[in-house]
């Protein structure tokens, strides 16, 4: 069973809320799926090797989206990722 991470929301149109564990060095990351009326909480991948200062970097980036694009999804190798649950409530 995956860890659970707690989550934040965040403003993105790509991302629906992140969330860190410092213990294990993990980014959780939930992006949105579908669209209008039936857009809502997606997929949910978990990064590892991510540790607080990513974190504290990615939350305070002007675009999360961009952040992620550019800073973690263009690194896999750097921070390979999992993909954890399609929706739950907790991460």
């Amino acid at each position: 069973m995956a860890m659970r991470i707690d989550m934040q929301d965040v403003e993105s149109s790509q991302i629906h809320s992140i969330g860190h564990d410092p213990a294990t060095n993990t980014l959780a990351v939930r992006f949105y799926r579908g669209s209008g009326d039936k857009r809502g909480p997606g997929s949910l991948y978990h990064y590892a090797n991510f540790d607080s200062a990513d974190f504290a970097a990615f939350k305070a980036a002007g675009s999360v989206g961009s952040y992620f694009g550019k800073n973690i999804k263009a690194c896999p190798q750097k921070y390979p990722f999992k993909a954890v649950a399609e929706t739950t409530s907790a991460a």
